[in-house]
């Protein structure tokens, strides 16, 4: 019996279209989405200079083949390294996830859609040289914060009822996918272009979760956005070129990502693209902490000091949550290295408790060979508190909630301390920037002079002055 093979080419995936429409057609006339993208820009690039004081991170960086030269090459931000755009992009995106210290979006899925900035400011960066070399005007700073809108829009829509990670797939497939689109379009690319790129990243081979789960939890957690926010890049140069697309690559019977990858579900999208995720993102600001722990961590400090010099004495550690921490960051027995460590929501609160504070610095291995760490570890209680886990999933709320309670052998208890919102929430907008914005000056700090410091900050802190800037300009304020 044979099988027949449609001989036409079929209309493209609905799917495929919408964003391709949204990302050609949409005007963000949000005062409030672009704030947000500065906010979010600075924080990123913050984020990225503090990871180059690990070197497990800075081994990663600079060109595949040492010595290579690019004309016209993309700055890598802290850096002296001039790239193409797609290895700039993996630097860079590598860079701003290394110490998990960046914007997130939680939902049925989460993830952090700051990831696609290496991807975008790489292309911007790449494509402003460019144009000056040939005579022509350079990409302005304003496309970098629409294209930072739209990502965040594709890559938060797409998250909001699809729970990639329940069919072991890693959330860093949405960034190769938003990559893909907002790049084909800084790149002049047409609708046909960005359908096709977007079928690209479809079709490409997709992460799965293991390197972020024991027993197999490693540190490609922290380079997996940079190798996807830089495949979004390569794809979006091919189409360019005139690289055919495959218009079903998500319906398609038997080959598509519906049936081959998430078991024959379609995407459901309950809410068409605009501004919505950008400004709601959820911002870390007080310490480099899986979000699902935020409140957790916050919950510990606020009652440190009824720990301190008595953490001997502590019978019970009981910590209410909601069902997205319980399946992701919920680990009891060894951790093997400062990934582990970093997703689990034990670990964070102990040393929270035990330092009275939590750093990138605590998740390294000397840190942690202090014994009190696992020994506080095992007197914790972890279990789910329902109205946590619909709170969370409430688009009205989207809360983030964690309860902590100590019990000690002389039988006092401390008071349960209950917190709904991280300082980084939307709620908490008007607490939180002062403090993102004092994290973004730390950061600068790491790595430049004071008057270089207040020249990045003077052309960073206005949304206006900052799209008016060159992209190439703003970021040659970066370099060492």
């Amino acid at each position: 019996m044979s099988t027949r093979i449609p001989a036409s080419r079929p209309d493209p995936d609905r799917v495929l279209v919408d964003i391709a429409d949204y990302v050609l057609d949409y005007r963000i006339d949000s005062r409030a989405a672009l704030e947000t993208a500065r906010y979010c820009l600075i924080d990123a690039l913050g984020c990225a200079l503090e990871a180059l004081d690990y070197a497990a991170c800075s081994s990663l960086l600079g060109p595949i083949v040492a010595g290579t030269g690019v004309p016209h090459g993309a700055c890598v931000p802290g850096t002296e390294h001039r790239l193409d755009p797609v290895r700039a992009a993996f630097n860079i995106g590598t860079m701003i996830r290394w110490l998990d210290f960046n914007d997130t979006w939680l939902a049925a899925e989460w993830g952090h859609p700051s990831d696609n900035l290496g991807g975008i400011l790489a292309t911007a960066d790449w494509l402003s040289r460019t144009r000056v070399a040939q005579g022509e005007q350079p990409l302005r700073m304003q496309r970098v914060l629409e294209a930072m809108v739209k990502a965040y829009e594709i890559q938060g829509i797409l998250a909001l009822e699809n729970s990639f990670n329940r069919v072991g797939l890693d959330h860093v497939l949405l960034v190769k996918v938003a990559t893909a689109a907002v790049c084909t379009w800084l790149l002049g690319g047409d609708r046909e272009q960005i359908i096709n790129a977007l079928s690209q990243a479809f079709v490409d081979g997709q992460p799965l979760r293991t390197y972020r789960h024991a027993p197999n939890t490693g540190s490609r957690k922290s380079w997996a956005a940079g190798d996807a926010t830089a495949r979004g890049v390569q794809f979006a140069l091919l189409s360019r070129q005139g690289e055919m697309g495959y218009p079903t690559v998500l319906t398609a019977p038997n080959w598509g990502f519906y049936d081959v990858l998430f078991r024959g579900q379609a995407f459901r999208l309950p809410r068409a693209y605009g501004s919505y995720v950008i400004e709601n993102i959820l911002f870390k600001i007080s310490f480099p902490a899986e979000f699902h722990a935020q409140t957790a961590v916050e919950c510990a400090l606020e009652l440190q000091p009824q720990v301190a010099g008595r953490w001997e004495a502590i019978e019970r550690v009981f910590i209410r949550t909601h069902e997205s921490a319980l399946r992701i960051i919920d680990k009891r027995g060894p951790l093997h290295n400062p990934a582990d460590r970093d997703h689990c929501l034990q670990y964070m609160v102990a040393v929270a408790l035990l330092r009275g504070r939590l750093t990138a610095a605590d998740y390294e291995d000397e840190a942690a060979a202090d014994a009190r760490i696992d020994l506080l570890r095992s007197r914790m209680v972890v279990s789910e508190e329902p109205r946590f886990s619909a709170d969370y999933l409430d688009p009205g709320k989207r809360s983030i909630a964690n309860a902590l309670q100590i019990f000690f052998t002389d039988g006092s208890r401390t008071p349960e301390v209950t917190i709904e919102y991280p300082l980084g929430h939307c709620r908490r907008r008007a607490e939180g920037i002062p403090v993102l914005v004092d994290k973004f000056r730390t950061n600068l700090a790491r790595r430049f002079p004071p008057a270089q410091q207040e020249r990045i900050h003077a052309s960073s802190r206005d949304v206006r002055l900052l799209g008016e800037m060159a992209v190439h300009t703003y970021l040659d304020q970066y370099v060492p």
